[in-house]
């Protein structure tokens, strides 16, 4: 079974509504990263630029609006064309960019094989993710300090007179 799932297309960077401009991209899904589609978009500079989101959030932008905040998915019809809108949102800018859907649904039916949905907590990375959630989550020594009733008895009002 293969562990990465990648795809090469082209997507549109819609300027206006009459205007658009090409940019070449790469959707990239990673066994070890189960739950993340990362895309990476050469934009003519240096450097691409890099956008990771959720592979739930891709699938479901497929059949409806869905999102808010940096990355919101819709799909869509410009003329007789089926695509899926991508709208990112960040401190540098904002971008919509228009994909083909048939390529994203079949690179999306891929990582489902790679991955199938529910089980990207099972094997390794889902292991890795359960301890570092559980230490994340555990208490600390300090905690009973900020858990602490303020009022504890000592410091309860007494006859019903408050402090």
């Amino acid at each position: 079974m293969r562990n990465v799932v990648e795809r090469e297309l082209e997507l549109k960077l819609v300027l206006s509504p009459e205007r658009s401009i090409p940019v070449p991209a790469r959707l990239t899904y990673r066994a070890d990263d189960p739950y993340a589609v990362h895309i990476v978009f050469h934009v003519g500079s240096q450097s691409p630029v890099h956008w990771t989101f959720a592979r739930e959030l891709l699938m479901e932008g497929v059949f409806r609006p869905c999102g808010h905040g940096d990355v919101r998915i819709w799909p869509t019809k410009v003329g007789r064309r089926d695509v899926i809108c991508v709208a990112l949102s960040s401190p540098d800018g904002n971008a919509l960019l228009e994909v083909p859907s048939a390529s994203v649904s079949a690179w999306l039916e891929r990582t489902l094989t790679v991955v199938p949905p529910g089980t990207e907590s099972e094997g390794p990375w889902g292991e890795l993710v359960d301890r570092e959630l559980a230490e994340l989550l555990s208490p600390l020594p300090a905690d009973d300090l900020w858990l602490a009733d303020p009022f504890g008895p000592d410091d309860a009002p007494q006859d019903g007179n408050e402090a």
